[in-house]
């Protein structure tokens, strides 16, 4: 009877320490996910577009797109330039609203 006593303190123990680590990672991860959920918010609302996941990959797309046109007019690549400029303007003006 004395080795059940022993088992049965041990599987306590090893469960308390088991839900003591899943609280704590699920308490990490849900503070990283509310941080991430709170700052899209803000950018959506502040930019004032939808907060879907397809106006996020539109706006990373835009922006891309911006950035390709700094690259060609760094190349001294004017017409590039213009149409990579164009083309994100474009994205960026339908997307915000």
């Amino acid at each position: 009877m004395q080795a059940e006593g022993v088992f049965e303190w041990l599987g306590q123990a090893i469960g308390t320490l088991i839900r003591f680590v899943v609280e704590a990672l699920s308490g990490f991860f849900a503070f990283f996910a509310n941080a991430g959920q709170d700052f899209l918010q803000g950018l959506s609302r502040t930019l004032g577009m939808d907060r879907s996941l397809l106006s996020l990959v539109a706006l990373v797309i835009g922006l891309l797109l911006l950035g390709a046109a700094v690259r060609a007019f760094m190349r001294r690549s004017i017409i590039a330039g213009l149409v990579w400029l164009f083309l994100g303007l474009w994205l960026l003006s339908w997307l915000i609203h």
